[in-house]
């Protein structure tokens, strides 16, 4: 084939991109023209080029037309209207790609991921630099293949979690091994076992704010349980240790869990030793802390007893409906259930 033939053919390839870019890639296709002249220029002085040379060189160029890259240190905004003043719809990460699908002034139509919207093109790479780089944006991607998976701060299963991931969303991944993968969740990172994400070669593409506000909800839902488990934790321990003292001696006005302590001297010093301070007497006990329906108490709550209509008796509830108290001199510290007597109230000085 002679050099005006294949000068023709190019030709013809740049009305193809051309009439396939219209004009809704105008970033893309003005750099992708003026890349091509010089294209063209080369087939005019270079006897060697041949067809296939020019195939190499325009494939890219068609394929990436409407390819944007972000250029930006951390991420993007995509808003929802081409304005700075209109609603964040999503995010596009550093080198984070999305397709170019019109413009507006100064800012770019894209879609990317699950996100439609608008990017300023001061922060966008398009035309010939993207052509430079795609290949080189391209990076190992995880895709969550369970409902929710747990990202550990090392590569075991007694490590801590550092956050939880939802089922169909991507993440760039760091580092790999038969087992375990290290990926990368907006500025945390953390491994993940293998078998439950799919790995493959791609570009990254835009978070949908959604998308972020779900792994946000896992998040507060898992500190939420810590928080719980904590308490629980906590509440046995409290009970257990209350269980310790059952068989001593009750004595008036004592606060001793081994020499003698009242009903409420022995709730007292119960909670002392894990640093929760409440009153002395039981009336005074039920006026503080946070009160409890009797159908919501749980181990470590206190309840309370009245005689004649004043608060005189205090137990500490243990869990199986029974309660540990004081109960008189003839019983010492023991247990009994809950409703020994009618219960007037519940409360409780544990946070949870």
């Amino acid at each position: 084939m002679t050099r005006k033939t294949l000068k023709i053919a190019t030709y013809c390839m740049i009305g193809s991109l051309a009439f396939m870019g219209g004009t809704k890639a105008s970033y893309a296709s003005a750099q992708s023209i003026a890349g091509i002249s010089v294209i063209l220029e080369d087939i005019s002085i270079n006897p060697d080029i041949t067809t296939s040379d020019i195939n190499d060189i325009l494939e890219p160029i068609i394929e990436y037309q409407d390819l944007a890259i972000a250029k930006v240190a951390n991420y993007v905004n995509i808003r929802s209207k081409a304005s700075t003043n209109s609603k964040v719809v999503g995010k596009l990460y550093n080198k984070g790609t999305a397709t170019i699908l019109g413009s507006e002034g100064e800012w770019v139509k894209v879609k990317s991921g699950n996100v439609t919207g608008y990017i300023k093109s001061d922060y966008l790479y398009t035309g010939s630099k993207v052509y430079e780089m795609a290949d080189q944006v391209k990076t190992r991607l995880a895709t969550i293949k369970v409902n929710i998976l747990n990202v550990r701060s090392e590569a075991n299963l007694n490590s801590s979690v550092v956050i939880q991931v939802p089922k169909g969303q991507r993440f760039e991944v760091l580092k790999e091994s038969n087992d375990w993968i290290k990926i990368s969740v907006g500025s945390k990172s953390g491994y993940v076992y293998a078998d439950y994400v799919d790995i493959k070669t791609d570009f990254k593409e835009a978070v949908s704010i959604e998308e972020e506000q779900q792994i946000t909800k896992l998040e507060n839902e898992r500190k939420e349980r810590q928080k719980n488990n904590a308490a629980s934790s906590l509440r046995q321990r409290i009970v257990n240790y209350a269980m310790r003292f059952k068989g001593n001696p009750y004595v008036w006005g004592g606060t001793s869990l081994t020499r003698g302590a009242d009903c409420s001297g022995f709730t007292q010093s119960v909670l002392k030793n894990f640093g929760i301070s409440i009153p002395r007497t039981s009336r005074q006990q039920s006026r503080g802390g946070r009160r409890v329906s009797m159908d919501k108490i749980q181990p470590g709550d206190l309840i309370f007893y009245r005689k004649n209509g004043v608060v005189n008796h205090v137990a500490m509830y243990i869990g199986n409906g029974k309660v540990i108290g004081a109960a008189s001199r003839k019983e010492g510290i023991t247990i009994k259930n809950y409703n020994y007597r009618t219960p007037y109230k519940a409360v409780s000085y544990i946070n949870r």
